[in-house]
């Protein structure tokens, strides 16, 4: 049996349901998480006996996205170069599993939902979300730039000036504004996400076959987009990360959140 440290797994009939476990970080994601959520979502791809995949996250917060603290491990490391190129590479798989997943994918938000978070939660196939949950990309105010294939999601999604108004002004998607652009299916209070799991656990014994088809149908047009605008985003994120810019805004970050 597969033990994890940053995320719990439940099956109910054909539905997986990955918990991301780290409340007291607010569940930001780490390089354990990072590598748990891939290699789940990767097993549970090649799995007959899941149908459904449902991610939520523990506590108060989805997630508050990427933990700047492997940010900062990776710059100070003596062998920089190595490990930027490995957190890279780590960081595109993460974003592949999803772009890749070939069955339902939903996304439960249970509250604020951040960077990583928030563009990864659009390349799933259903998005519900408590009535606290908001959508944030501050990727400007860190000084680098969108990912998660966000620069070709969102504006597909949101329209034109309300993406560049998250991903270029940091502005905060309010759960109303989410449901009324599309970006998100319903509205849910805390104690309906029970119910929720539950409807995915039914919906999980539908006929297999026909529901990856129908997926694959869906998207199957944009598929080389999602792939393109994540290859792109990785390559100026390889830059930006360790440009001068980026890491005297990350450390300023860091120092203000640490006298909170």
């Amino acid at each position: 049996m597969v033990s994890y440290k940053t995320i719990k797994v439940t099956i109910k009939k054909k539905l997986l349901i990955i918990t991301l476990n780290r409340p007291h970080k607010k569940n930001a994601i780490n390089s354990d998480m990072y590598h748990e959520i891939t290699n789940t979502l990767n097993d549970a791809a090649k799995r007959n006996d899941i149908l459904v995949t449902a991610i939520t996250g523990a506590g108060d917060f989805y997630s508050s996205g990427n933990d700047l603290n492997n940010f900062m491990e990776v710059l100070s490391a003596d062998n920089v170069e190595e490990r930027t190129a490995k957190s890279s590479l780590m960081f595109e798989e993460f974003v592949n599993a999803f772009i890749n997943f070939p069955k339902i994918l939903i996304a439960v938000v249970n509250g604020p939902c951040i960077g990583i978070a928030a563009t990864t939660a659009a390349l799933c196939d259903v998005i519900y979300a408590t009535e606290n949950a908001y959508f944030h990309t501050p990727f400007t105010s860190i000084a680098l730039n969108p990912e998660g294939c966000s620069s070709y999601t969102f504006p597909r999604i949101l329209g034109r000036s309300k993406a560049n108004e998250m991903l270029l002004l940091n502005h905060k998607l309010t759960c109303n504004e989410a449901l009324n652009l599309g970006f998100i299916s319903e509205i849910i209070s805390k104690n309906e996400i029970p119910k929720i799991l539950e409807k995915l656990e039914n919906l999980s014994m539908l006929p297999p076959q026909s529901v990856i088809a129908s997926k694959n149908l869906v998207r199957t047009f944009e598929q080389a987009n999602l792939k393109m605008a994540h290859k792109l985003e990785s390559a100026v994120l390889k830059e930006r990360q360790v440009s001068e810019e980026a890491i005297s805004a990350v450390m300023n970050f860091m120092s203000r959140k640490s006298k909170l």
